[in-house]
């Protein structure tokens, strides 16, 4: 199994980016937002959560797990992954340096479009949790190098940099074989 990680700041457009990217790859999608990771948390609180899910399916067995509700502050029923080619990864971290990612695509908008977006998203009330989470994360991914390390950048701020069709993004801007990446 291959991982693709979409990663980037909070209200960047990973989530978005990334479900259509794993229609279009035909691929499962696990988004780290599904774990519980506290505003004043590490950025990588989710990952081991999620490592034993990667070694199940990389055995070619089923991955089970509950996901987080942020909403309700619980646990929903279990969700099953199954083995597959193809894993998309989303979500703060998702592509760090000692990740699983076989290729890492860095999606990013301005502070104000993202903060905007959060706002939105997460009301009024969630704002300050927000710029503190954005403090942190910049700090894990200026010590992570995150972006440098990036096989294909996607501005979501601008409407043309986002395709309808993120595996042929993946092909004609990121010079990746989709073919020897599934394999």
């Amino acid at each position: 199994m291959r991982v693709v990680a979409v990663d980037g700041p909070s209200a960047a457009g990973k989530s978005t980016y990334a479900a259509r990217l794993a229609v279009a790859l035909d691929a499962p999608l696990l988004g780290t937002d599904e774990f519980p990771v506290p505003w004043d948390g590490p950025v990588l609180a989710w990952w081991p959560r999620v490592r034993p899910l990667l070694e199940s399916l990389r055995r070619g067995e089923p991955a089970v797990y509950r996901p987080y509700d942020w909403r309700a502050g619980t646990y929903g029923p279990p969700r099953v992954l199954r083995p597959s080619p193809l894993l998309v990864l989303e979500g703060v971290g998702a592509a760090w340096r000692g990740g699983p990612a076989d290729l890492r695509i860095w999606v990013d908008a301005p502070y104000e479009v993202r903060r905007r977006r959060a706002a939105g998203r997460d009301g009024a009330e969630g704002t300050a949790a927000w710029e503190e989470w954005s403090l942190r994360e910049a700090a894990h991914f200026t010590l992570d190098g995150t972006r440098d390390r990036a096989d294909l950048i996607v501005d979501s701020a601008d409407p043309a940099g986002v395709s309808a069709d993120p595996a042929r993004d993946l092909v004609q801007r990121g010079g990746q074989d989709l073919d020897g990446l599934g394999s």
